[in-house]
């Protein structure tokens, strides 16, 4: 059983990826990180194409967190000032507001800095992921 949360971000994406490494540099989470592209992701209870999609904060008792609301987690995890700013991404209206940023950049990461053409591979296009984009519930 794991006793820690798990972040599962995209490891094809230099962008992601950068700033995963960034965030245990600086914030140093309380988590263990990992691509979704090496991960056993059907005891973590999620799906490629999810996984595809946004950046996903795993608790040791299963509840996956998606997108912004996974940022927020990293975020509570890591204590001082970051949980401040984590708790606030959580509350409406602010909430909505991540999320709707979260899907503008993580829809342009090609664009941003470190990112790659890889990045923009749409999630259903990607080596190993099928289907289409799933919705975010979390």
């Amino acid at each position: 059983m794991r006793t820690r949360p798990v972040l599962v971000y995209d490891g094809d994406c230099a962008f992601c990826t950068s700033s995963v490494v960034f965030a245990e540099r600086r914030l140093r989470p309380d988590c263990e990180s990992t691509p979704w592209q090496f991960a056993d992701l059907a005891p973590l209870g999620v799906t490629r194409e999810r996984a595809a999609y946004e950046l996903l904060w795993i608790t040791p008792t299963g509840t996956v967190h998606g997108g912004a609301q996974a940022v927020a987690k990293l975020l509570l995890s890591a204590g001082g000032g970051w949980s401040v700013l984590g708790a606030l991404l959580t509350l409406p209206p602010v909430r909505w507001i991540a999320h709707g940023a979260y899907r503008l950049v993580a829809d342009h990461r090609e664009r941003m800095p470190g990112g790659t053409p890889a990045c923009a591979v749409p999630a259903g296009q990607r080596p190993g992921a099928h289907g289409s984009r799933p919705p975010s519930t979390s």
